[in-house]
This record gives structure tokens, C-alpha cells and sequence, in this order.
């Protein structure tokens, strides 16, 4: 009896595993097997993209009655913010391409509108784009001097670097829409 109980057990604990296993192998040919990695220039260009986008959106929405304000008077206003984070791409993008870096921020006073701000925020991040495009996998290796640092630099930490500080202003801007009380676009409800 005890041998027949045993015998019972063990063929209900393989019925058991046979079927889990066929649920799996069943699983496994409906799911289509991943898709390979993008390139690493995609990669970075994509992160570089993405935070563009935020800022942009950011930049297009805030009111311009609003674009002055500040949450404290030790800090940028909403305007300085972006011009200072869209004019640190600079930083990198000219010297990747072998010219002179900025000399500093982006003035308000050259970009008096709305309209102005956005226009040089999507141009930075344009440029950044179509620069790290251009160099493809191929030229993430290339070295250009950063000018922060006088030390040569690859141009795919050049440009995680910026994707670095922008995203750090992008946060600073949240709590500046906060602040005024609004609500960011990325954290607004999806349509």
C-alpha cells in the first residue's frame, strides 16, 4: 500500500511538471523573441532626444506672462533655466565640432519672447541630435577637448554628460511648475 501511495505521488508530481512545462514551451512560441539592441549612437541619440523633447515641452507650455518667475530670488527664472540648460549644449557641440565654446549663458535679454526661448531651446537640441547622427557608432570614440575639464573626452560622454545636465534642470523645472501651481506636461495624464 505505502509503495502504491508513493507510486501515486510520483506519477501525479510528473503529470504535474510535464504540464507545467508544455504551458511554457507553449508560452515561449507565442512570445517572439526579442529584438536586438539599438546601436549605441541610437541610444544616446534617442536619451538625447527624449530630454529635448521634455524641455521643449516644457519651454511651449509654461505661460509666457510666467516665464520670468523664479521660486526664490537666488535662482534662474523659468527662461533662464531653459536658455542656461539649451546654451550647456554648446559646450559640447561646438567643441565636437572644433569651434569655440560659449562664454557663458545665453543672455535673457537676447531672447526677450517665448517664442525666442523655444526657438533656441529646439535648436540646441537639434544640433546636439544631428551631431551625435552624424558621428554614427563609428565616431562615438572621437575625442574632442571639454572645456569645463581641458581634458580630451569622447564624444559619447560628452554627450551623456549634457543629457546629464539637462535632466537635472529638467527636474529644477518641475519645481518651478509646481511652484507656480501647475502641473508638468510629463506628469499630466496620457491621452
Amino acid at each position: 500500500m505505502r509503495t502504491v501511495c508513493r507510486n501515486l505521488v510520483v506519477i501525479l508530481m510528473a503529470a504535474l511538471f510535464i504540464q507545467i512545462a508544455g504551458g511554457q514551451n507553449a508560452q515561449k512560441k507565442d512570445t517572439p523573441p526579442p529584438k536586438p539592441p539599438v546601436s549605441q549612437s541610437q541610444s544616446l541619440v534617442d536619451a538625447w532626444n527624449d530630454i529635448g523633447r521634455k524641455l521643449i515641452a516644457m519651454a511651449e507650455d509654461f505661460p509666457e506672462d510666467k516665464y520670468d518667475f523664479k521660486p526664490n530670488p537666488a535662482q534662474r527664472t523659468f527662461a533662464e533655466q531653459l536658455l542656461h540648460a539649451a546654451g550647456g549644449n554648446y559646450f559640447f557641440i561646438n567643441p565636437a565640432k572644433g569651434l569655440k565654446p560659449p562664454s557663458g549663458d545665453p543672455k535673457r535679454a537676447d531672447y526677450k519672447t517665448k517664442a525666442a526661448v523655444v526657438e533656441y531651446v529646439k535648436k540646441s537640441f537639434a544640433e546636439g541630435g544631428e551631431l551625435i547622427k552624424s558621428k554614427g557608432d563609428g565616431g562615438m570614440n572621437d575625442l574632442f577637448v571639454d572645456p569645463f575639464a581641458n581634458q580630451q573626452t569622447r564624444i559619447s560622454d560628452g554627450a551623456w554628460g549634457l543629457i546629464e545636465h539637462a535632466g537635472e534642470h529638467y527636474g529644477q523645472l518641475v519645481v518651478y511648475y509646481r511652484s507656480a501651481g501647475l502641473v508638468p506636461p510629463e506628469s499630466r495624464p496620457k491621452k
